[in-house]
């Protein structure tokens, strides 16, 4: 795991040192992302810098480093990431006469990009990464990003220059990096609460899309889209074509698919653990891993002194059951809170998930004892876990019989319903309820049914579900929403079930541009590479072959990954609600964050900046902290935003 940052001058008009400089101060920028070792490579003639940041994670002698040249010197590449396969395909490669100089990945990678060409390589791969490599023959910068979008890949082409970086912070050491805001990315993240590809916070600067490559030809200042080796829409497709797995086959097929991608993520030359929740993914995630481990598992987790969210207790016990080596820190809310303010410097671009905070302590607590760790995450996306799936399914089966015209005034009834007046009710008679059927913040999902009863088609109902705003324009002045594939109904694949259709909006949209980046951040500020099974693509293939049975039944989501679980804890366990480390954001804000956030909100501040309009901004943040409703997760986005404006105000411009 590492940062990787470069520069092309198509004219090659950059001298030797200036191109060094850049790439050392682009380099360094990404310090927190490979503290191990760092190097650049240049050359003058072609007009190229590459630049390389190491967190040493197997071959950890100088046979690893970087920026690393093929055996035969065409090729010189940048990596971040692990190729878990690269022991099959070093055995392919040197039963055909490849010699390796060590036994890191990267020499893997490198030497199939030489042997069958990059995109044979890209198919072959199985792991997480983005890398730039250049060829030294034809002279071309080729970039590439893992199937599902574990790992970052940024780029910008201005002029004939182009800069490519692992984040925003390594283009911006070079003075022709684009530096406006992107309005239109502005209004996406006040929607989703993040910013999906291929847009970034910077006009001019891109995200390279998942499971793409992208070509650059010095010679050629217009920029070529980037080229897919790998899409969702196929998987999904191949898997309705077939018959679908149920009952016993389809816990087979998963247990199958999720160990084996366990194991191979196990490869690891310093310390190694495990993020553990006590939930169902991160505790099957142990499980695997004790099974093919021969001793303890390092596992950790956080806890919260509000009982309501916290799942330490239950964690504490799965890890007793598995017989992990376990580490707990309970996190004061004043410890949370101090998080806020490191968040811009953190994540480099806005992100308004509230659970980047614990993200970011876990990963610290974790760092203390281990460089690698495995997490749940991705298993929600792919097996049905989400309640959305759940709400929105039994709504919908529903409510589509309904004509618009009757549904659409109920539905803003209910929204209209403060969620503080819902949860005095709801903790009345909670005791009352199964277990299994209690919710976390039901006036937020009463809200919440109200948007999905009104929605006129299953596309906006999907839409409904994962949207903060409704209509980001009103606020954002000059924004114009962008067009996410993700969210358009003729692009991908005909999917008339419901939850079909949200899972699949979810594994392109959330998963790459909100889950993985709070994961890729946190983690790596603190040079700690997480690593998931589940978005191992063999599982991705398996779980889109299941049977809707098998991922949810009797209105609970994950049945199948329930039943592996089955087989190595008792059901007791982890048969409970989904909690997660929920934040009181909404009590925050009316208190300790109450100065910060009217601070950053205030409505001259606002009229001066021209990103907000200051009136339906300050009528929603003074609706919030009186009390009349809970709009926190709206004012996030904002917050957000301007808290990240606000860093920019301190950030050195980079030297002419």
């Amino acid at each position: 795991m590492c940062g990787i940052a470069g520069v092309l001058d198509g004219q090659a008009a950059t001298g030797r040192d200036a191109l060094a400089a850049v790439a050392e101060r682009m380099g360094a920028s990404l310090r927190h992302r490979g503290p191990d070792d760092g190097a650049i490579w240049v050359d003058e003639a072609a007009g190229i810098a590459l630049a390389h940041r190491r967190l040493s994670i197997i071959d950890l002698s100088a046979a690893g480093r970087q920026p690393m040249v093929s055996r035969a010197g065409r090729y010189v590449l940048v990596w971040n990431g692990e190729l878990y396969n690269f022991r099959d395909l070093r055995g392919r490669l040197e039963s055909n006469g490849a010699q390796f100089r060590g036994h890191s990945d990267t020499e893997v990678m490198l030497a199939a990009i030489e042997a069958w060409g990059l995109e044979r390589a890209l198919v072959r791969a199985n792991g997480m990464f983005a890398f730039a490599v250049w060829d030294r023959e034809d002279r071309r910068l080729r970039l590439a990003r893992d199937r599902v979008g574990e790992k970052p890949l940024y780029y910008a082409s201005t002029g004939s220059t182009f800069l490519f970086g692992s984040e925003l912070r390594a283009l911006r050491e070079h003075p022709s990096c684009p530096s406006g805001v992107d309005r239109d990315a502005l209004t996406a993240l006040l929607r989703y609460g993040y910013i999906p590809e291929p847009w970034s916070i910077l006009r001019g600067v891109r995200k390279l899309p998942p499971g793409t490559f992208l070509e650059v030809d010095p010679n050629d200042r217009s920029l070529r889209p980037p080229t897919p080796y790998w899409q969702a829409e196929d998987v999904v497709a191949r898997a309705l074509a077939a018959p679908r797995l149920s009952g016993v086959e389809a816990v087979d097929a998963t247990h199958r698919a999720l160990s084996d991608a366990v194991r191979i993520r196990l490869e690891s030359d310093v310390p190694l653990g495990a993020l553990l929740s006590g939930g169902i993914d991160s505790s099957l995630v142990v499980a695997l891993m004790q099974e093919h481990s021969s001793t303890p598992v390092r596992t950790f987790t956080i806890g919260s002194s509000d009982r309501a969210n916290d799942e330490a207790p239950e964690a504490k016990a799965v890890a007793r059951a598995l017989g992990t080596d376990h580490t707990e820190m309970y996190v004061e809310p004043a410890e949370a809170r101090a998080i806020v303010t490191e968040l811009p410097a953190i994540y480099d671009e806005p992100l308004a998930d509230p659970s980047q905070l614990p993200s970011v302590v876990v990963a610290r607590l974790a760092r203390r004892a281990v460089t690698v760790v495995l997490s749940g995450d991705g298993g929600d996306e792919l097996f049905g876990g989400y309640n959305r799936y759940v709400l929105g399914d039994a709504v919908w089966r529903r409510a589509r019989h309904v004509p618009a015209a009757v549904r659409r005034p109920i539905g803003s009834a209910l929204s209209r319903i403060p969620p503080e007046s819902s949860d005095r009710l709801y903790r009345r008679v909670e005791h009352l309820m199964p277990r299994a059927a209690r919710v976390r913040l039901p006036g937020d999902k009463l809200q919440k049914l109200g948007d999905v009863i009104a929605a006129p088609d299953l596309d906006a109902l999907c839409r409904a579900l994962v949207s903060q705003w409704h209509d980001p324009t009103e606020v954002v002045i000059g924004g114009v929403e962008p067009h996410v594939a993700f969210a358009d109904p003729s692009s991908g694949p005909s999917l008339p079930d419901t939850v079909d259709r949200l899972m699949y909006r979810d594994l392109l949209g959330y998963l790459p541009g909100d889950a993985l980046v709070k994961l890729d951040r946190a983690t790596m500020s603190v040079a700690l590479e997480g690593r998931l099974p589940f978005l191992d693509d063999r599982v991705v293939e398996t779980a889109w072959s299941l049977d809707r049975s098998a991922k949810i039944r009797d209105g609970q989501g994950k049945w199948a990954l329930r039943r592996v679980l089955d087989r190595y804890l008792p059901s007791e366990l982890v048969d409970r609600p989904k909690m997660g480390f929920d934040l009181p954001l909404d009590g925050w804000l009316r208190s300790d964050l109450r100065e910060w956030a009217e601070a950053l909100l205030e409505p001259k501040r606002l009229a001066a900046e021209g990103y907000f309009r200051p009136e339906p901004v300050r009528k929603l943040l003074d609706g919030h902290v009186r009390g009349r409703r809970n709009d926190a997760y709206r004012l996030w986005p904002l917050l957000a935003f301007q808290a990240w404006l606000e860093s920019e105000r301190t950030r050195p411009a980079a030297p002419a």
